[in-house]
């Protein structure tokens, strides 16, 4: 496939001016296909040449303007269009597509729990082609309608209103089918066109004016309906909270979520119509901070609808200007408008970190780089950087900038643009006209800029003096305006620190005298987790919370220094024994669940498993299993159900012996509580087979007691974790061999490959990882090869024999860019937990 390149997306933008697509989809046929019929009116501003895109399985005609264009002219996923004259033009073309297994185009997905089939479509970043032809770049927007015709007992969804126009009846070729139509939309990207069609379960209400609707598979339905005043609530605060920030309302004629299986992203902002990876209806117990997560995506998704949808970035090199603030805003509405009033500890000990070390490897780039040469380039960026380091960068903004002139710079940005495209230089003159400060300053040094920079405090308490002072030592270049806190052991209880002051201080800054006062006890940089920059603590301060961490007063404060001794163990600064001491000793005080759950995955999958020695690792295992049973014991009145299940969840994925889980498992309760569901026995499962306490019979019992989708790949994770060469070889051959694998079979399988305790039964597929990887990714394409960077790396192989085939296959040409991408990172990790256990 060709990827569109920047200079041909500028080139095409000078020549056309593209207004309607009517796309005629008939999924009534077989299995594999569907036929797409597309009818796209366009004009040309001067004669010239250029071409269309679309990826079909058959292009059975095309004419331009009633004048045929020969079929065979297609290359690759191009059909040139030649001699264009000035003017109104219509083009037609019928083809026949293929459904998608990987989450690309339109996915076609049969329900193993009651048979049922449903389809929908994921266009981006250049998908679109993959079900019907397009113009396909995002500063030539459109007006969408869409026929549908699909089997008589679907429905059939889309960015507009759908309206079933007439039934198809039956006849000696075909079924009987439903015929829908979609209300054109207002003019948007091609990306952000949507169908999604099947027997869906819908709750349906009213709300402003406009019709609200969720929707789940059949065999979802007593899940969603359990949840389902929770995410209209949700939506509908969310919903009312914009339309107050926002001076220009809702753009669109409805607000449809579907949750849709298989999905590979956790959702799509498609205007009007909204997708969700369908594990947010909870079958099994969660967490409500995994309950937040949800309220988050709702609120982030619906943030596009502005940022992204209404006013859409011209080029891919400002990803940001939709990512970014879609996660900002997220965050901060829902702080704002819900129950989820603490959603920035969470932000912090999950979502920032993301962002830290995705800036510190080879692959980092600026939040808002400068150069994105074409659509594979921009399929890279979607990571740590666009989300989480630009939502901080925002964050910071806000902070020095003030809310009021950022909402009003927001606003005007919202009036200027609207139904149009817009860039980073649009978006700083829109904030530049609310105030005198130096945006654009602001932005070259926050968003042109790579790494993290780090803050060290130098603290001076001269003998003699009833005073001291602070410096701030700073690496890397941008001006951070933070609050500063000054913290002192309680006089009673000694582990309880309490805050003297906080600080406003901008850096780089002159030197800060406290006067009066002993020296702090601790003395935090960055508190309130303002700013996006490692910290450091000096040595009085880092003394005192390794000591004292749980007695911090605020969740947010303790977020900052958990995040701050996380960078020091990956940096090498702290030893992970340190960290994994830290973590029992105060964790078991810690009511915060987001820190907990934070804290914890990372001690599980990071340090227990890959920082420490291979010789340590069940010494490490026993301490977080320590730490789950006190976080149990302190449970057992039932005051903390989250908390309670976090510990299950860790003591589950640290056994190192099987016979507490598998009594669990046997008696279907873990003692005091909670009653084990399908996510806590597959979760069990999946442990004992890997020490190697189930076989075959087990696993296919436990998928013949729960058929469902999840059943499925909870079953693939298991068989692959089996340990035996048997049961690897199987595995490997599903994944590297047998191309019939979904995208959510193939990541359960890899996901249940490698295992730190298997290491000697698995050596011999680390260096078979990368040829086989590479092949797949080249036949499969972006998604799969992305998940084959992601899961089935080798990642517990931390060895230089591994770094250097690794290194050595980065040289390969068959490498697509999105699984070298993934290589790369992965690579990275692997040196530095290297350097970490050296």
């Amino acid at each position: 496939m060709s990827a569109l390149k920047r200079n041909e997306a500028q080139l095409r933008a000078q020549l056309l001016d593209v207004h309607h697509y009517a796309v005629t989809l008939d999924l009534t046929g077989d299995d594999d296909t569907f036929d797409s019929t597309t009818v796209i009116r366009f004009t040309a501003r001067t004669t010239g040449d250029t071409f269309v895109e679309l990826k079909p399985d058959v292009l059975r005609s095309a004419t331009l303007d009633g004048n045929p264009l020969d079929p065979a002219a297609l290359e690759d996923n191009r059909l040139p269009l030649t001699g264009l004259t000035q003017g109104p033009h219509e083009l037609h073309l019928d083809t026949r597509m293929r459904y998608s297994r990987t989450g690309e185009g339109l996915h076609r997905f049969t329900d193993p729990a009651d048979g049922q089939t449903y389809v929908y479509s994921q266009m981006f970043l250049d998908d679109v082609q993959r079900v019907f032809p397009a113009f396909d770049q995002p500063d030539l927007k459109a007006v969408f309608e869409f026929t549908v015709t699909a089997p008589a007992h679907w429905t059939v969804l889309a960015n507009g209103i759908t309206t079933r126009l007439a039934d198809r009846p039956a006849t000696g070729d075909t079924t009987a089918a439903g015929i829908w139509q979609s209300a054109p939309t207002p003019v948007i990207s091609t990306y952000l066109a949507a169908v999604a069609a099947g027997p869906w379960h819908s709750v349906t209400t009213q709300h402003a004016g406009l019709p609200f609707g969720i929707h789940c598979r059949q065999s979802l339905a007593p899940h969603m309906d359990a949840d389902a005043d929770e995410i209209l609530s949700i939506t509908k605060a969310c919903f009312d909270r914009y339309q107050v920030k926002f001076t220009e309302p809702y753009p669109f004629d409805s607000y449809d979520q579907a949750f849709v299986p298989e999905f590979n992203a956790g959702a799509m902002e498609n205007p009007g119509l909204v997708t969700f990876r369908d594990e947010f209806i909870y079958r099994s117990a969660v967490t409500d901070t995994e309950r937040q997560s949800r309220a988050m995506v709702i609120a982030h998704e619906m943030a596009h609808m502005w940022f992204g949808d209404l006013v859409t970035l011209a080029w891919f090199d400002d990803i940001w200007l939709n990512e970014s603030f879609a996660e900002y805003m997220g965050y901060q509405t829902l702080t704002e408008a819900t129950r989820f009033t603490d959603t920035w500890t969470d932000f912090g000990v999950t979502r920032k970190p993301w962002g830290y070390d995705a800036d510190q490897r080879p692959s980092t780039h600026p939040v808002a780089p400068d150069d994105v040469p074409d659509t594979a380039s921009a399929l890279l960026n979607f990571d740590g950087i666009s989300y989480a380091k630009g939502a901080s960068a925002l964050r910071q903004l806000v902070a020095w900038l003030g809310e009021k002139d950022f909402l009003a710079g927001i606003n005007t940005h919202f009036a200027r643009h609207k139904f149009a495209n817009a860039s980073l230089a649009d978006f700083i003159d829109s904030l530049a006209a609310h105030t005198e400060r130096d945006v654009r300053g602001w932005a070259d040094a926050w968003l042109r800029t790579t790494g993290t920079d780090t803050l060290t405090p130098r603290i001076e308490a001269p003998e003699g003096t009833n005073g001291w002072t602070l410096t701030v030592d700073r690496t890397g270049s941008r001006p951070h305006h933070i609050a500063v806190g000054v913290y002192d052991r309680d006089p009673v209880d000694g582990r309880i620190l309490e805050l003297r002051e906080l600080l406003d201080l901008d850096v780089p800054t002159d030197e800060i005298i406290s006067a009066g006062g002993e020296r702090p006890a601790l003395l935090l940089l960055n508190d309130a987790d303002l700013t996006y920059a490692k910290i450091r603590l000096d040595e009085t301060s880092l003394e005192t919370v390794l000591r004292g961490l749980s007695g911090i007063p605020e969740a947010l404060t303790r977020a900052v220094v958990w995040n701050c001794l996380r960078d020091m163990v990956r940096d090498g600064e702290l030893d992970p024994h340190d960290y994994l001491t830290t973590a029992e000793a105060h964790l078991p005080e810690e009511h915060d669940l987001a820190i907990v759950q934070g804290v914890l995955t990372f001690a599980r999958t990071e340090v227990a498993v890959r920082y420490v020695a291979p010789e340590d690792r069940t010494a490490a295992l026993g301490t977080l299993t320590t730490i789950a049973r006190d976080l149990l014991r302190r449970t057992e009145d039932g005051s903390e159900p989250g908390m309670r299940l976090t510990a299950v969840r860790t003591l589950v994925g640290s056994a190192t012996q099987p016979d507490t889980i598998a009594a669990w498992l046997a008696d279907d309760t873990v003692p005091g509580g909670p009653a084990l569901d399908p996510e806590l026995r597959w979760r069990i499962l999946g442990r004992l087979a890997v020490l190697g306490a189930v076989g075959d019979n087990e696993i296919d019992a436990a998928l013949a007691a729960d058929p469902s989708a999840t059943g499925e790949e909870g079953a693939a994770r298991c068989r692959a974790a089996l340990p035996t060469p048997e049961a690897k070889a199987a595995a490997w051959d599903r994944l590297f061999h047998d191309d019939t694998l979904s995208n959510y079979l193939f990541s359960a399988t890899a996901q249940g490959f490698w295992q730190p305790e298997q290491a000697d039964l698995t050596a011999e597929y680390v260096t078979r990882f990368y040829p086989d990887a590479i092949a797949l990714g080249a036949r499969r394409g972006p998604a799969i090869g992305e998940a084959a960077g992601r899961y089935a790396f080798p990642a517990y192989a931390v060895d230089e024999a591994n770094l250097k085939a690794g290194r050595a296959a980065l040289t390969d040409p068959d490498l697509i860019p999105l699984l070298r991408r993934k290589l790369v990172d992965q690579l990275d990790d692997l040196s530095r937990a290297l350097r970490v256990r050296g």
